[in-house]
């Protein structure tokens, strides 16, 4: 089978599909943040303490489907009831416990809180 030299003139001239992404990280977090302070506290020493401690209290064990991730970036320490502002749950240790950050964190965990605001 032969190389494809070059594209067909109709896939030449098509217009992208996908827009780029935002090259600017820094300049949308402070966005995302201005509408939610509260995210900014996630970027502190002290919940990056707590979350730690989360994770090695559980033993880096999602607590949802029980699978042992050993990185960090695919763990979330996530609060058991929804904090929404309430600082004293929001930094409540018994409040956190660790889930795999897919699927059980961005699905199910998000499945199970949106049913239980319809209610």
């Amino acid at each position: 089978m032969g190389r494809l030299k070059c594209a067909p003139p109709l896939l030449r001239s098509a217009p992208p599909m996908l827009a780029s992404a935002p090259v600017d990280a820094p300049g949308r977090e402070r966005e995302r943040n201005s509408f939610n302070p509260l995210r900014a506290l996630y970027n502190t020493a002290r919940w990056k303490k707590l979350r730690m401690a989360t994770f090695v209290r559980d033993n880096f064990t999602c607590q949802m489907c029980g699978r042992l991730e050993g990185s960090t970036s695919r763990l979330v320490a996530d609060h058991k009831r929804p904090h929404r502002g309430d600082l004293k749950l929001f930094w409540d240790d018994g409040n956190l416990q660790t889930l795999c950050a897919s699927p059980c964190h961005s699905k199910h965990k998000q499945r199970m809180e949106q049913a239980a605001d319809l209610r």
